[in-house]
């Protein structure tokens, strides 16, 4: 009888929250199904003694939030390192140039992880439209369900116009979720072209157009250099009266100052799931305004969602394991495209 394949040895890099939130008792069984992973704590520093000892022959790493970086002297300390599977989102924070440069294998959770982005971003979008929160309150001030044949002509879900900034993973998701509705979806994202924009339902337009003609403008860009402030006055002040930007991207991508101003003067309405700084501060005026709704990051895998993360997670290691390579590879050339 030939001995069984040797199993790649394998450590779990994350924070202990993190590691406890995604990586369930099941995950972990089918993790050490299919590679060799190191006992003891997670790890949470890779400096210390125990880290170095782990990493000394660790070949390939399962990550999380909290990973700290990847950087040059780790992995001088983890020679046979060969691959990265992150059990979330966005790599940027730890995978650093050395891991590329070294040729180190990096995969995502992040096509998980736009599911439930793209879903809160739909329910948002059915919502401001229906006017959710202004019929509410005057509800509950009123206790009055009044003449409801007189709602105006511009509250409903009937032949809105949607812009999406960017085809990003999630935006890409959204475009999916809104096709069987009534809408019309615009989208700007510079690197794709008029037939790929219609092949996702949508048509592609210039930023002026897209923030001009939305009834709903929902932000899914990558922060960079470049889209820092991006959506800055000018564009807001091109939007529709009443209309709603919607953001669950990164906070830096608006100009958060000139988007107070036109939600406190009643122009715009704000569904803000990341703002700058991530917490705003307690005096902030957008707290109190009734045109704004800011929830805590929350849009992203949480509860049980982290079981869609570490289910894709636990796929990707089983397909690296034997040889088939990332089915969600992140690559070098495209990570700046990424959230």
């Amino acid at each position: 009888m030939s001995p069984a394949p040797r199993r790649p040895r394998a450590a779990l890099a994350m924070s202990r929250d993190a590691a406890s939130a995604v990586l369930d008792p099941d995950t972990l069984t089918r993790l050490r199904t299919v590679v060799d992973l190191a006992g003891g704590p997670v790890l949470d520093d890779l400096g210390t003694p125990h880290a170095r000892e782990v990493l000394a022959d660790t070949e390939l790493l399962v990550t999380g939030w909290g990973c700290p970086p990847l950087d040059a002297p780790v992995l001088a300390a983890a020679p046979r390192l060969r691959a990265v599977a992150h059990s979330a989102g966005s790599v940027r924070g730890h995978v650093t140039e050395a891991c590329w440069d070294r040729g180190v294998e990096v995969s995502s959770a992040a096509a998980a992880n736009a599911v439930p982005v793209a879903e809160y971003t739909l329910a948002m979008i059915l919502l401001a439209n229906k006017e959710i929160r202004e019929r509410a309150r005057a509800y509950r001030e009123t206790r009055r369900r009044g003449n409801w044949l007189s709602t105006p002509q511009r509250v409903g879900n009937y032949r809105r116009t949607i812009g999406l900034l960017s085809a990003s993973l999630v935006g890409r998701r959204v475009a999916e979720l809104l096709r069987p509705h009534d809408f019309t979806v615009l989208l700007h994202d510079p690197y794709v072209s008029d037939e790929e924009a219609a092949a996702l339902g949508a048509r592609r337009v210039e930023l002026p157009e897209l923030f001009a003609h939305s009834d709903v403008v929902s932000v899914h860009t990558p922060l960079l250099p470049e889209t820092r402030g991006l959506v800055g006055r000018e564009l807001l002040g091109l939007m529709r009266e009443r209309a709603t930007l919607v953001n669950t991207s990164r906070g830096a991508v608006i100009d958060q100052d000139a988007l107070t101003e036109v939600v406190l003067a009643g122009r715009v309405r704000a569904v803000l799931d990341v703002t700058v700084p991530e917490e705003l501060p307690a005096g902030h005026p957008l707290w109190d305004c009734p045109d704004a709704v800011i929830t805590p990051h929350l849009a992203g895998s949480q509860g049980n969602e982290w079981r869609r993360l570490a289910d894709l997670t636990a796929e990707e290691v089983t397909r690296w394991a034997a040889g088939h390579g990332f089915a969600h590879p992140v690559r070098r050339e495209r990570l700046a495209f990424l959230a």
